[in-house]
């Protein structure tokens, strides 16, 4: 195991986890498949993440979005969060790996939230890397919801906001340092508009099925490479030989 990392020192990774059912209709086999194999690439990629200095690793899972699916994928997609749960839960707490789950829990099948409060209390103690698992999530209905919760002609901090964003009673996570999309695709659809305000994002071709530890090392390699000013400007000039990145989304050259 690898030495306790310190959250505040680490980066934040989150990752849309996109391609599982064409991965598996591109081989004649069912949706459900995908997302089988898709629990594989989990394992390696929370496997790797504190090796890479990832203090923070953040899932997309589950939108709110995809209850509009068919009724038999979500019922695999469920089943297999609570075969993780079970199986998965005595490796976290070896590995040092602390587990929570952003998003709403009130419209999840009946059992599947007390078993998401188990093994958050299970893991509770874990220093090496906070795993977050966004499931029925949308960020918009997140930031509606922490408004919402504000005191009437209050002004909270970022901090405090960024708090009431998933409801929890701890400090907020990190902004996103860096965005990976798996599938191809390049859009948020709805996942963390908030603290990715100043991500890099990363997008790859590679179906989730398919994504290793090595395109994860990848990602957080090109991210590194980045010239990252937040709204600032170089205190020296770039020599001649180093291309000038864009500065991040949203934020002003």
């Amino acid at each position: 195991m690898q030495s306790t990392l310190d959250h505040s020192e680490g980066l934040h990774v989150a990752i849309i986890m996109d391609g599982n059912g064409r991965w598996a209709t591109a081989r004649g086999r069912p949706r459900s498949a995908g997302h089988q194999a898709g629990i594989e690439s989990v394992r390696r990629v929370v496997e790797a993440a504190p090796k890479l200095g990832i203090a923070t690793l953040t899932l997309f899972a589950f939108s709110s979005d995809n209850w509009r699916r068919p009724r038999a994928e979500v019922a695999v997609i469920m089943r297999l969060m609570r075969h993780y749960l079970r199986t998965e839960v005595a490796r976290l707490v070896d590995n040092g790996i602390r587990l929570t789950l952003i998003g709403r829990r009130d419209r999840l099948p009946d059992g599947l939230a007390d078993s998401i409060g188990d093994a958050e209390r299970a893991t509770g103690k874990g220093r090496r890397l906070h795993l977050r698992i966004a499931v029925d999530y949308s960020s918009r209905e997140a930031i509606l919801r922490a408004a919402a919760a504000m005191r009437a002609g209050s002004l909270p901090s970022r901090r405090a906001f960024g708090r009431l964003l998933n409801g929890e009673t701890e400090p907020e996570a990190p902004d996103v340092d860096l965005l990976i999309r798996s599938g191809g695709e390049k859009r948020l659809s709805d996942f963390l508009l908030w603290e990715c305000a100043y991500a890099e994002l990363y997008f790859t071709d590679r179906m989730w099925p398919d994504f290793t530890a090595d395109d994860l090392a990848a990602a957080v390699s090109e991210f590194r490479h980045r010239d990252r000013r937040f709204g600032a400007v170089r205190s020296k000039p770039a020599p001649a030989s180093e291309p000038v990145l864009a500065p991040p989304i949203g934020s002003a050259a």
